[in-house]
């Protein structure tokens, strides 16, 4: 079957997006390829046409838990069969779901970067009949990207596991640098590059200077009507810009990672299915959303990189539709960002400290420990300790780069049982309590070692050897718990944190000049891009994206800011706009009070001429400039 007849029979469409048959070809011609695709450029067909084109199964590697979870059942609601890997699963789960991708008719396997490590995994991938491996966000892998993860570097593994299978990497964002350093990790066999453009002509790129944020987002989101995010730093501020835009009659919600996962989930479809308007959040917000017809995203805080902030900005317009990309900036912002990266990388002594305190949280003495894993809450070792939480991440990056220990993303954590007391005084409970007996024999039955060591627990496993509820099993394991005839840990959704080796003492911890310098040396340069793109007073906003991620054949898109304040100018061909009093006074009122700055960008005359009208309306006492600097009408 070709791959235009399998692109209809499966998910209904006869036309390719421009760059995906590229893509695909190259696949089936197993040739490596790295993909860069803006958000929503369909990237997820770009390996699941070639796989369901012929034979074999598709391991897909990716971070995020939903994620996987969509991406099957979606693949499942259109026939085709697919199964995900995750700490959520039971040790006899993953062996039933890796023997089903080996003897089966398996077409796509998702898998944790974590999970490439396990010795099961390792084990039955090898039997399986790879034909490609997908790797979703492919620039985690690279430490000069803005998100690299250290778990990402076990995809070199699985890549030495099944040589003969091409590899696809895909990303959104990726400069020139990190597009060599993604292909030379993946050991690509020929370099082969194919994007599709970073252009988003739908998509009005703007900053808005002000001197309040509040009245700003609150005016933005007045005059762009639909689905909008608000992208926040920090939990706390969420829930408060959150609430003020309640206050003021906006349907908002707020979502970070601190709240339980239901919750989240909840509010995520709530704000998908329109019930909300705005959805005000930090960063956990955003990976695999989908939904098309969001009309504003708006950065009330800057991002630390311009990928961070294009892979953000780009959930703007999916549906090709126009839209607007804000970034609103207030006061000395680009000092505090330039501190901000510098704080998030510690002192090396300070990495050290922080080893050794994890190690202590962790209870693990001195030349033990190694491949002991425990639920890491990042916020509260923060709060405990007086520490930045990126302090914290970026030094947990550097120890993981260096052997020491690694923390998985966000996941589902299996439940855990362990009997605290001996078999015979479990026979006596199991006469005394008969109501529990059908779960007490369906755990010593089903799981080996539970009577020395915490087991991973699958209750769906339990209700169906038992023949009762999932809900019974839950209420059983909670009273057992209670009674001191077991100690259960329910599953939960918490990032898992690993000893790579034995505990060493904090000074004898080694950290390389790569892993630190040079990452810090790289989020600087990051940071400078990032400030370069907001403090832009001529030129095109898009274009700079387009160039900075090495685009060759940029264009100007006519529709951001500062497209549109050349327009106005008569700078587009036109003849250039005199400034007068009267004009400068036009401009004032209809922005409601603006900074010099933009007051400037309004005209294609010198700054000078623009100054001497300024004065001119100061000296009749018609505009003041207000604390913040901002020239307003003299009521």
């Amino acid at each position: 079957m070709n791959i235009y007849q399998t692109l209809e029979k499966w998910w209904g469409y006869k036309e390719f997006r421009t760059g995906q048959r590229e893509v695909i070809e190259r696949v089936l011609e197993g040739r490596d390829t790295l993909a860069l695709m803006p958000t929503g450029a369909g990237k997820s067909l770009l390996y699941q046409v070639p796989t369901m084109a012929r034979e074999g199964i598709c391991v897909v590697v990716t971070p995020l838990v939903a994620l996987m979870k969509d991406q099957v059942d979606g693949l499942h609601r259109r026939g085709i069969n697919a199964v995900a890997l995750h700490g959520g699963l039971s040790p006899r789960s993953i062996d039933i779901a890796l023997d089903n991708c080996v003897y089966g008719d398996v077409k796509f396997l998702y898998v944790a970067p974590e999970r490439l490590r396990s010795e099961i995994f390792v084990a039955r991938v090898q039997k399986m009949k790879v034909s490609l491996i997908a790797i979703d966000e492919a620039h985690c892998i690279s430490q000069w990207g803005y998100d690299f993860r250290p778990s990402y570097l076990e995809i070199g593994r699985l890549r030495r596991l099944v040589p003969d299978a091409p590899v696809l990497a895909l990303t959104a964002s990726a400069t020139e640098r990190v597009a060599q350093d993604i292909m030379r990790l993946l050991a690509f066999k020929e370099g082969g590059i194919v994007r599709s453009g970073y252009a988003r002509p739908n998509v009005s790129f703007v900053v808005r200077r002000c001197d309040d944020k509040r009245e700003q987002l609150a005016r933005v989101l007045s005059n762009v009507e639909g689905s909008s995010i608000v992208y926040v730093r920090s939990r706390e501020r969420a829930a408060k810009v959150c609430e003020w835009l309640i206050e003021q009659g906006f349907s908002a919600q707020f979502y970070h990672a601190g709240l339980p996962h239901e919750e989240r989930a909840l509010r995520q479809d709530e704000w998908q299915r329109g019930a909300k308007r705005v959805m005000v959040a930090t960063n956990a917000f955003g990976m695999g959303i989908d939904k098309r017809d969001v009309r504003a995203v708006v950065h009330y805080d800057m991002c630390s990189s311009l990928e961070a902030y294009y892979q953000e900005a780009g959930r703007a317009g999916r549906d090709l539709k126009r839209s607007f990309a804000v970034l609103l900036i207030e006061g000395d912002e680009e000092d505090f960002a330039r501190r901000r990266v510098v704080g998030d990388f510690p002192p090396l002594q300070t990495i050290k400290s922080i080893y050794g305190r994890i190690c202590s949280r962790m209870m693990i003495p001195y030349g033990e420990g190694k491949d002991s894993a425990r639920e890491f809450n990042v916020y509260e070792f923060a709060r405990s300790e007086n520490l930045s939480i990126d302090a914290i991440r970026n030094a947990l990056k550097i120890l993981a780069q260096n052997g020491y220990m690694t923390l998985s993303d966000d996941r589902e954590n299996s439940a855990r049982l362990m009997f605290c007391v001996g078999r015979e005084e479990l026979y006596d409970y199991r006469i005394r309590r008969r109501e529990s007996e059908g779960v007490l024999l369906a755990v010593m039955r089903l799981y080996e070692g539970v009577f020395t060591e915490f087991r991973p627990i699958d209750v769906q496993e339990i209700a169906l050897y038992s023949g009762y509820s999932e809900e019974r099993v839950r209420e059983e394991l909670k009273l057992l718990w209670r009674q001191h005839i077991i100690r259960y840990v329910p599953s939960s959704y918490s990032p898992l944190l690993t000893l790579l080796m034995d505990r060493v003492p904090d000074e004898d911890v080694f950290i390389t000049p790569d892993s630190y310098l040079h990452r810090k040396e790289s989020a600087m340069e990051r940071m400078e891009a990032m400030m370069n793109y907001a403090l832009m007073t001529d030129g095109c906003r898009s274009r700079y994206i387009q160039e900075y991620f090495g685009e060759k054949e940029a264009v100007d898109c006519g529709v951001c800011d500062l497209c549109l304040a050349r327009k106005k100018r008569g700078a587009s061909g036109g003849e250039v706009a005199t400034v007068t009093p009267e004009k400068v006074l036009e401009v004032i009122v209809r922005s409601e009070g603006v900074s010099p700055r933009d007051l400037v960008r309004e005209f294609a005359a010198s700054p000078e001429d623009v100054v001497r009208a300024v004065e001119k309306l100061m000296e009749s006492e018609k505009i003041y400039t207000d604390k913040g600097g901002i020239l307003r009408i003299k009521r």
